[in-house]
């Protein structure tokens, strides 16, 4: 088991705080939460069936573990929503990670502005398909939902981000050029 936890740790250990920060946005938090991953993971890996990659198994552990700490905060739901309001607490770090590096690009920085106009479940499938680099059908593994859902849900996610942007484009009188819809 020993060697099977670190071989995990070290393929996935990045990508899943990496995951955890863009959902708590706090780096403490996401650590803790990490830490509770592996927890999980300790405790259930001889139940784990290989119905799915390790990977997207790795992720949905994480997800729910993020789940469960916003419902321990008090006043959960809002909570929620304040911590995916990027203009109101914008993400910063001592040590910049590479998607970090890339918000500097202004038309991107405008995307990562916009996912605050996305429901908890767009914002989980664009973090997962766009910043996490996942495929549909790891991101339905990860959330238990079918692929069609997971591409809905994508397609509406990107709808209401180009929305928000061309609406942000407007009011700074630039105009936005195509964003893909796939």
């Amino acid at each position: 088991m020993d060697s099977v936890f670190q071989e995990l740790y070290e393929k996935y250990h990045k990508d899943l705080y990496q995951f955890l920060f863009y959902m708590v946005k706090k780096h403490e938090v996401a650590e803790d939460i990490v830490q509770e991953v592996y927890i999980r993971v300790l405790k259930s890996y001889d139940r784990f069936e290989g119905k799915s990659s390790e990977k997207t198994w790795l992720y949905s552990i994480a997800r729910n573990a993020a789940i469960d700490h916003f419902r321990k905060e008090k006043g959960w739901k809002q909570r929620l929503l304040e911590n995916f309001d990027l203009e109101k607490q914008p993400v910063k770090d001592v040590q910049p990670l590479p998607e970090e590096i890339a918000i500097q690009n202004a038309e991107v920085q405008g995307i990562y502005q916009s996912l605050h106009s996305c429901t908890l479940d767009q914002r989980s499938v664009i973090i997962l398909r766009y910043i996490q680099g996942l495929s549909i059908i790891e991101t339905a593994a990860v959330l238990d939902w079918t692929e069609s859902k997971v591409k809905t849900t994508q397609h509406r996610a990107l709808k209401a981000i180009k929305k928000k942007m061309e609406e942000k484009g407007r009011e700074e009188g630039n105009s936005i050029e195509k964003i893909p819809m796939e």
